[in-house]
């Protein structure tokens, strides 16, 4: 009650903040929205400040979410992936979301690598700079150390920042009660389940402040791109690395935000924007693993002209069913399959059954056919998941959690391409990835390979098939003993029995004291405020 009454007062405080930076300007409610919180919004709007009306959508919400704190703003670009929940319009002024935190002081950082590694900075390292770079949730130094062959190796020290996972942690609090206040009012958006998208960016946060399992990522993923031609992945050395450290190879190459210097390199910006997009889909398809913050800031071009991604704390998995889904679903508006793409759909459980599969295609067809024949700078991965949130309350689709980071990913990867190449044919570069997935998965020779598993599992069954008929023949004997002579307990079972109820009764009466002491102490605390 404590823990409630506590996020709900910096729910307060938000709701503030968010009003004085004029960000209940930008956006008008849903027309369904009751009464009160409707009114709500209005007598909100009028606490804006002076000056602030003068601001772009992307400017306010920057201030707001930056002034809350690191939490919201990863929140703030966690929703700008998700125009079905919050709306177009808020969602691409999000996308101009950038974190503004200061970097914490040396000493903090030398203090968190001796907490973290049992050792001072310079038995570690024989060079550590200042923070070259600082986000909300760590920052990074450059450093050099010599390894076991007298090689010198260039790394990069990735720190969590102090004080952060509590940080977190509380405001996370916050949004929960917020989620479930939004789903108490407004019905509607159940089927969007707020709640679920909190527990989404909760877990997602959880794994990115854990750098042991970011090393672990960066590493499998090394591992699943050992033969990519064009892709890898910075080197991790796991002896100086823990929960709150990691420490990789620095990369020395040129960010893809730097467009005139990838330029000026001399590399071929059409065939890197084709490599995002079919980096991004191998990784998905093929590997069912995918780097899923594919921001241009997160990836650089190598001296040795590969593609090399770093910032491995975000990542998404898909399970052979979610490959299968993609890859059907891209291939299908490829060759125009509009009811083979509804088929998928439904066989997946993303659309209810009480729906019908030909409206359903009816549906996507409007949105595949306007994009053939258009000139390719007009054609958008990204519009094309638009249109199927705007489809998902008329055919009662619900939230898909496990399909956010790959529509997300899916947005950005398409960005950056498009960033690198305004003229790049999505579909053309995309079809070569999902034929050689389907051929290889759904082609005769995978049929093939599922008929053997079958087989497999079917000699295994029949060779447990006499244990599991003796198993049935002792439990059958256990209910006709309890039918003639019904259900027995000894005396120790039900001396047990009475204990049980005993504690329970104390227990019940405890707690009874506790909720009394709780309701009296926010009562004092809301008094006091």
């Amino acid at each position: 009650m404590i823990g409630a009454s506590s996020a709900f007062f910096r729910l307060m405080k938000t709701g503030l903040t968010l009003a004085r930076e004029g960000v209940f300007s930008i956006v008008e409610p849903p027309a369904d929205l009751p009464l009160a919180p409707r009114l709500a919004i209005s007598l909100l709007r009028l606490l804006e400040r002076r000056g602030v009306s003068a601001r772009n959508k992307g400017e306010r919400l920057s201030a707001a979410l930056n002034k809350l704190g690191p939490s919201y703003v990863k929140m703030g670009q966690f929703l700008a992936t998700r125009p079905d929940l919050i709306g177009k319009e808020l969602a691409e002024a999000l996308t101009s979301l950038q974190d503004r935190v200061p970097a914490f002081d040396m000493a903090a950082a030398r203090k968190a690598i001796r907490d973290a590694l049992g050792k001072d900075v310079e038995e570690l390292f024989d060079s550590f700079s200042e923070p070259v770079a600082a986000a909300s949730i760590a920052q990074v130094h450059k450093a050099s150390f010599i390894d076991s062959q007298g090689q010198v190796r260039l790394v990069a020290v990735k720190i969590l920042r102090p004080k952060i996972a509590q940080r977190f942690h509380d405001d996370l609090a916050s949004f929960y009660l917020a989620a479930r206040l939004i789903e108490a009012i407004h019905v509607p958006s159940r089927r969007l389940k707020p709640v679920g998208v909190v527990d989404t960016l909760a877990q997602s946060i959880r794994l990115e402040m854990d750098f042991r399992l970011e090393a672990a990522a960066l590493s499998e993923m090394g591992e699943n791109c050992t033969t990519d031609e064009d892709f890898r992945v910075p080197t991790v050395y796991w002896e100086k690395s823990a929960k709150s450290v990691m420490t990789m190879e620095w990369i020395d190459g040129i960010k893809l935000t730097d467009i005139e210097a990838l330029r000026a390199s001399g590399h071929d910006l059409s065939a890197l924007g084709r490599c995002v997009i079919q980096t991004f889909l191998n990784h998905a398809l093929r590997d069912g693993f995918f780097h899923a913050d594919m921001h241009p800031g997160n990836l650089f071009l190598g001296t040795d002209g590969k593609l090399i991604a770093v910032d491995f704390g975000i990542m998404g998995r898909l399970g052979l069913k979610e490959q299968r889904f993609l890859a059907e679903i891209l291939y299908g508006f490829i060759v125009r399959d509009y009811r083979r793409v509804s088929q998928i759909h439904f066989e997946a459980g993303y659309v209810p059954s009480t729906q019908d599969v030909d409206t359903f295609a009816q549906a996507l067809r409007s949105i595949g056919e306007p994009i053939h024949g258009r000139a390719s700078s007009e054609i958008s991965m990204a519009g094309i998941l638009s249109q199927l949130f705007e489809f998902t309350e008329v055919f009662g689709m619900a939230t898909r959690t496990e399909l956010i980071l790959l529509q997300k990913t899916m947005v950005v990867a398409e960005g950056v391409a498009r960033m690198l190449d305004p003229e790049l044919n999505l579909w053309n570069t995309s079809e070569p990835v999902v034929k050689a997935w389907m051929e290889k998965n759904l082609g005769p020779l995978a049929k093939a390979k599922e008929v053997a598993g079958g087989l497999t599992s079917l000699a295994t069954l029949s060779a447990q098939l006499p244990e599991m008929a003796r198993r049935a023949e002792r439990l059958s004997e256990s209910f006709d003993t309890m039918g003639r002579d019904g259900l027995r307990l000894d005396a120790e079972t039900v001396e047990a029995i009475g204990k049980v109820e005993a504690r329970g009764n104390r227990s019940g009466r405890l707690v009874l004291w506790v909720i009394a002491i709780a309701l009296c102490a926010i009562a004092i605390k809301i008094w006091s405020y």
